[in-house]
């Protein structure tokens, strides 16, 4: 009953604003998704509103948990997501409109935790892992055996690994780095213990499957023109 009035509150505060207006939803996800003064900011983010304003269309970004963010971007037509993995599981639920990010994932760990050995994806099995809920690596992981706790956002299970309720969560090296200034963590506080090959896969900007077409095609359509003039900018 909360999600039906959640989604009908949504939805007629997004029918309120301009038709050209459209609603997206990401994560938190430094530095590609910061919330700065009430704002969504970060280079993903800087990405997506030079995609939509190419397409002379303007994007409502909020941020949520990602379970959140995933549900609301299943629901609700003319609805955009980023940065949304792109797996065979996922390959008919939504409208691909463009590549964004690329993730290569693996373990973490706190640094000063040096009984925890990983040579190969099974042996992590042995060891508690918090992970978010919808998450594609999550899927994967729990197809693969294992067991996890799961969150509803990366900072929660960040959160979790602080408080050594867990001894691992899963993220990128290079966001792990990130989210390490954005929770004014020591840069050596946290490790990179291994690398999932499962887990590498590129990221989108993706639509709710009932989007109008027209709306996908443009922004398709603009980024190959964004991408085109970039291409020609470096090789100036």
């Amino acid at each position: 009953m909360k999600y039906t009035l959640y989604f009908l509150c949504l939805a007629s505060s997004f029918f309120a604003n301009a038709k050209d207006t459209y609603l997206v939803v990401t994560e938190l996800a430094p530095p590609n998704q910061v919330l700065m003064d009430g704002e969504v900011m970060g280079h993903s983010t800087d990405l997506i509103r030079d995609i939509f304003k190419n397409a002379q269309l303007t994007p409502d970004i909020h941020m949520y948990p990602w379970a959140r963010a995933y549900k609301v971007a299943r629901e609700l037509k003319n609805t955009f997501i980023y940065s949304l993995a792109r797996t065979p599981e996922r390959e008919d639920k939504f409208y691909w409109i463009a590549p964004i990010g690329h993730f290569k994932l693996g373990f973490i760990a706190l640094s000063e935790r040096d009984d925890i050995h990983i040579k190969n994806t099974q042996q992590a099995k042995s060891y508690k892992i918090a992970m978010q809920r919808n998450d594609f690596s999550t899927q994967t992981l729990m197809e693969l055996g294992f067991n996890v706790v799961l969150t509803s956002d990366i900072q929660k299970s960040y959160n979790l690994l602080l408080a050594k309720k867990v001894d691992l969560i899963v993220d990128d090296p290079l966001f792990m780095r990130q989210m390490s200034d954005y929770l004014k963590l020591d840069p050596e506080y946290l490790k990179f213990v291994y690398k999932v090959d499962e887990l590498t896969v590129d990221a989108y900007l993706a639509a709710n499957k009932k989007t109008d077409i027209n709306l996908v095609n443009a922004l398709q359509k603009s980024f190959l023109q964004i991408k085109q003039r970039k291409g020609l900018a470096e090789n100036h």
